[in-house]
């Protein structure tokens, strides 16, 4: 153990001898370790924020369709009352159905997007009800005419967001209809998920029964319907259960008349892409630590040339070759380690700044590079093999010297 100590110190002084090759030695480490932390971190940053945003969007969400265009195996209202009483993790379900039209208000004329919604939408909305409420039961069942706006919305019509109990006048379809405001709904702040555009049309949320007692549309079957899954319930095994039931209702099992799409399902996909997309990103990156090994191999083989003379006489004094070789690896072992620890500082402090910049240039793209202690440990371990690997050959020619030969060079 302390002769290894005494290699240590060796291997630590001949680096200080050389201040400068032993930094621009390091150099190719330092590039490689911090350019795979900085792509990493970047990387999980930006997964981190599009997953949590999407999953505060639809976390749990299952779209239920059917492509017959008959109308023969459309989902009825007794098909939701049996999914609701019948299958087991389901919080919620919900249809809804849209309508275009016009108000015009004392701000002017806008361009109103209806959703009929079911009296589950609370659930399925990512926005908070901050003024007012959302409609209930009740009002679902009865088919009143109470809508819930968002709060910039609001004041695109009124000019201030407080206009519970205030009517909205609606052309759809050819008939004006007076929606009694209820509610206004705050959207949660969106980073990377924020698509807006000038004159974009003002979004109200009403019963899915108006669309039946005031424009008289038929409400009772359906080709799409929305499932919310309770939390950290199984969405695969809840969705086969809903379309068995579905075709033992309908008798067309094994048809494939019902389709599905969960959401959990596409944030496995989107996750696979952005780990892969950052995975090969690293690896290229990594390609820099190969060559930064080369560079330690090339100085450790000048240093070998330039202390010849010192292993021959060590030789002659009785050194073995297995001490010769140990000197040479912990210079380079010391070399890629320090290299290592400057590209792992090096990395974090790159991730924050790039991530700085990027908010910014665009304040909806900021967010928090992620660090991941696993990343610093194998581009740690990684780095030190490098050196490792490419200090071996160095150390082997230096402990092969013949201590005659070696004293004999100048």
């Amino acid at each position: 153990m302390s002769q290894l100590y005494e290699y240590l110190k060796m291997a630590v002084s001949n680096i200080k001898a050389n201040k400068v090759r032993s930094f621009l030695t390091m150099l190719g480490i330092i590039i490689g370790i911090s350019s795979v932390i900085l792509i990493v971190s970047l990387g999980n940053g930006a997964k981190n924020v599009i997953t949590g945003e999407m999953s505060g969007i639809a976390s749990g969400q299952i779209a239920l369709y059917t492509y017959d265009s008959t109308g023969s195996y459309y989902i009825t209202n007794d098909d939701i009352e049996a999914i609701q009483n019948e299958i087991s993790g389901i919080k919620a379900v919900n249809v809804y159905s849209g309508c275009e039209g016009t108000t015009t208000t004392k701000k002017g004329e806008f361009k109103v997007e209806g959703s009929g919604q079911m009296a589950s939408y609370p659930y399925f909305s990512t926005a908070t009800i901050f003024k007012g409420r959302c409609f209930n039961e009740n009002e679902y069942l009865a088919g009143q005419p109470v809508c819930v706006i968002g709060e910039e919305d609001a004041l695109r019509l009124f000019g201030s967001s407080d206009v519970v109990g205030m009517n909205l006048d609606v052309t759809c379809w050819g008939t004006e209809v007076a929606f009694t405001i209820i509610g206004v709904e705050k959207a949660e702040e969106s980073s990377f998920l924020s698509f807006t555009y000038d004159n974009s049309p003002v979004n109200i949320y009403f019963p899915l029964t108006v669309l039946s007692t005031i424009y008289g549309m038929e409400m009772d079957d359906y080709y799409q319907i929305y499932l919310l899954a309770e939390d950290d319930a199984d969405t695969t095994a809840i969705t086969t259960q809903v379309v068995n039931l579905l075709e033992r209702r309908h008798q067309c099992y094994g048809e494939d008349i019902y389709q599905y799409e969960s959401f959990n399902d596409y944030m496995s996909i989107v996750n696979t892409v952005i780990n892969a997309v950052t995975m090969l990103i690293s690896l290229v990156a990594a390609i820099s630590l190969v060559v930064g090994g080369i560079g330690v191999m090339n100085i450790m083989l000048v240093s070998v040339t330039e202390r010849t003379r010192e292993i021959g006489i060590r030789k002659a004094l009785g050194a073995k070759t297995r001490s010769i070789m140990l000197q040479f690896l912990s210079e380079s072992a010391i070399i890629t380690m320090i290299g290592g620890l400057l590209g792992i500082i090096t990395g974090i402090a790159e991730a924050y700044l790039v991530a700085k910049i990027i908010a910014l240039v665009n304040p909806q793209l900021s967010f928090t590079p992620s660090v991941s202690i696993i990343t610093v440990l194998i581009t740690t371990l990684f780095s030190s093999t490098i050196g490792l690997f490419f200090g071996i050959y160095p150390a082997k020619k230096a402990a092969k010297l013949s201590p005659i030969e070696a004293l004999r060079r100048n």
